[in-house]
This record gives C-alpha cells, structure tokens and sequence, in this order.
C-alpha cells in the first residue's frame, strides 16, 4: 500500500474532524492504525484532544485568563520545643574482604602469589599436573579437578582432570593450594 495524495487528504480530512486513527485505518484500508498514526506525525498534524476545533484556540489565545490574587497566610504560631531522641550509637559497616564488591575497571585487591604458596604445595602441584589428564570444559564432570592450567585465551589451556578430594572441587593437589589454613595466611601478612 503506498500513500497516494487522495489517501492523504482523505487522512487529513478525518484526522481533522477528530476520527481515531483505528476508524482512518479502516476507512483507508490496507492500512494499520500504526501506520495512520506514522503518518500522522510525519505530516505534521496537530495533536487534537478529543475532536476539538481550532475555533476555541483561537478564542483561548484572545482572552488571557485571569490571575487569582493571592490569599493573605495565617501567621504562624511558635513551634514548641521536642526534645530529640537519643541517637543509638552507630559502628561504622564493615564489609568482609570475601563478599567486597569491586565496581567494574577498579583495581583488584592484591592477590597471593607464587612465592606466598608453601614450596611442598608447589612441588606436589607440579607432580601431578604431569600427571594430569589435560581436560577440556566440556569434559568436566563433578568428579574431576577443576583447576585451570595455562592462559584462557590460547590453545593450550586445560583442567587438572584428576579424580577431586571429597567435597571439593580440586583433586589433593590443588586443594592443598587453594584452601590453606586461616592461620597461614595470617602469618603471611605480617
């Protein structure tokens, strides 16, 4: 359906005496409402309420409305004195450094690094990644290590694959390095 000049006048002239772009729709046919309405903007029309005339605008802009005077204020009478409430006394929030939030493009907090981690856990670790079966994602189960091995973005990143340690999601190995005793890594800090 293209919109010829007779179509548009014919929109107009209903746009005009107040028809709702439903009613043009069905009218023109072969159109929809939306396009009634596209259109409708794309001429330029005004935006009518309710089928009125441009006749009562003109009389509108005519005759300035006039002002209210304002209304003399009450004076005020004097507000008593509240004693306030005591203010309980406030500890400022601390976050645990596990569920810290970071916003996006912040700095990460230190992290530990090679030389923090006992050089027994280094050596078992080496040792069995030797061993390690060098799984891929897909071939994860709940019963093989998860422990990442390489950089992700390059073809020679796998997972440990070994068989995981009870509870866990890393074989002994791995569970040695990532969960070490609370008081080790206290020690580390000082």
């Amino acid at each position: 359906m293209s919109w010829t000049d007779d179509r548009v006048e014919k929109l107009k002239k209903m746009w005009g005496e107040g028809q709702s772009a439903s009613q043009i729709a069905k009218e023109l046919g072969g159109v929809t409402r939306n396009a009634v309405i596209g259109k409708v903007h794309r001429l330029g029309l005004s935006n009518r309420t309710g089928g009125a005339t441009s006749q009562p605008k003109a009389e509108a802009k005519a005759k300035p409305a006039p002002k209210a005077e304002p209304k003399p204020r009450a004076k005020a009478k004097p507000a008593e004195p509240v004693e306030a409430a005591p203010v309980p006394e406030t500890r400022p929030a601390t976050t645990p450094a596990r569920k810290q939030i970071i916003p996006a493009g912040q700095p990460l907090p230190p992290q530990p690094s090679a030389n923090e981690i006992s050089p027994e856990a280094l050596a078992k670790v080496s040792e069995v990644e030797k061993k390690a079966k060098k799984l891929t994602l897909m071939e994860l189960t709940e019963r093989t290590c998860k422990w990442p091995v390489g950089d992700p973005a390059t073809d020679d990143f796998w997972f440990c694959g070994l068989p995981v340690q009870q509870g866990k999601p890393y074989c002994e190995a791995h569970v040695g390095v990532a969960f070490q005793p609370m008081s080790s890594r206290r020690d580390r800090r000082r």
